[in-house]
């Protein structure tokens, strides 16, 4: 079997970086900046495995030979695709054809697939006869000029539509919303997500001029730890619990420290949150003696977000700026991300960042009438 080797040039190694992390390029040129960068037996090069290639770029070794080959025996240019272009132009995408592609685009896939691709759709448009060829660069024109994407599948939570459950719960959080910043009676909101604790297989390769940071593919799961915020968005203070575990009796020490440690000088402490099954006062009394837990609950009034509403939590949207800013790379044992979520959580108190929160019950009313199940004056 002939082997083909990859040597590149400074300047070939830069266009090829170049390629990779900037500028609008095509999936395949990207894929061949990829192949020939991880193969190049050169000084620049990183002599990563022909495996290594396939499993991250999901392609066969074939592939790999292919472009290789290519680069050996016509060349750099070559290997990029830079020919001349063919002189004959693919017929245009007409009115109808486009209304057809349209209707296609919507509709579900065939049986075999999960959604439309690109290809899949230029496949279907000449098996259905309605042009005998077309490439899957010319389908993509038309669902992005009309901001349809097929092939992606977007998570939303969708509430019922009307449904006074619904409703009733969702306007008795925005009313709690309303209430004015009482000391005596914080509203505080709890909410709480897993987070993988990663490590790293191999060393990082830092950051310099012109390249970024170089964090290998590979990993090694080291379980998962759960992550327990309360905020009071009125005065801009957050509190984060780092648990091995996410049970009721975690849930209830996260509850007894709201009132014994963070709030112990209040008289009662609305608790806005998700309404799961870890989150009820019966927890308390799995996790303390009856004496204690019926004292925890009664320093509480405890205010349910509806389901299909966690949106309506305002801890989400401090759970996601801790993601976000703290949380969003590899963190190996429970110590450190104990010690980096203290950290932020300090940061962020210091600047008393807050939520300014606007949605009302008015605003609802509009927005979401389609909810409600009688009819709105």
């Amino acid at each position: 079997m002939i082997k083909y080797k990859v040597t590149l040039t400074r300047e070939e190694h830069e266009e090829l970086m170049s390629i990779v992390n900037k500028g609008t390029h095509t999936s395949q040129q990207y894929r061949t900046a990829y192949i020939l960068l991880n193969s190049d037996q050169g000084e620049y090069g990183d002599k990563i495995s022909g495996r290594q290639i396939s499993q991250v770029l999901k392609i066969s070794d074939r592939m790999i030979d292919r472009v290789k080959q290519r680069f050996v025996e016509e060349g750099f240019d070559a290997c990029l695709e830079r020919k001349p272009m063919s002189k004959t132009k693919e017929k245009k995408v007409d009115g109808e054809l486009e209304a057809q592609l349209i209707a296609m685009s919507c509709s579900e896939a065939p049986e075999g697939f999960a959604k439309w691709s690109l290809r899949l759709l230029a496949d279907k448009m000449v098996e259905m006869k309605y042009i005998e060829s077309i490439s899957h660069e010319t389908i993509r024109k038309v669902p992005k000029k009309n901001e349809l994407k097929p092939w992606k599948t977007k998570g939303w939570i969708i509430p019922p539509h009307q449904s006074s459950q619904f409703v009733a719960a969702m306007e008795q959080v925005l009313d709690v919303y309303k209430r004015p910043y009482n000391d005596r009676f914080p509203v505080i909101c709890m909410d709480e997500s897993p987070k993988q604790l990663i490590k790293e297989t191999r060393t990082p390769v830092p950051m310099k001029p012109g390249q970024e940071t170089r964090v290998d593919f590979e990993y090694e799961r080291c379980g998962v730890a759960n992550i327990f915020l309360a905020s009071e968005p009125l005065k801009g203070k957050r509190y984060v619990n780092v648990t091995e575990r996410k049970t009721k009796v975690d849930w209830a020490e996260f509850i007894r420290k709201i009132a014994d440690e963070w709030y112990s000088d209040a008289e009662k402490i609305t608790l806005v949150m998700d309404n799961l099954a870890t989150h009820k006062a019966s927890a308390l009394y799995e996790a303390f003696p009856p004496k204690e837990a019926k004292r925890i609950w009664d320093r509480f009034e405890f205010v349910y977000t509806p389901k299909h509403g966690s949106w309506l939590n305002m801890a989400e949207i401090e759970l996601n700026v801790l993601m976000g800013q703290c949380l969003k790379r590899r963190i190996s044992n429970l110590g450190i991300m104990e010690k980096e979520v203290t950290a932020w959580q300090t940061h962020r108190n210091n600047k008393t960042a807050k939520i300014n929160w606007q949605f009302t019950n008015a605003d609802a009313r509009i927005k979401l009438a389609r909810l409600y199940p009688t009819i709105i004056d």
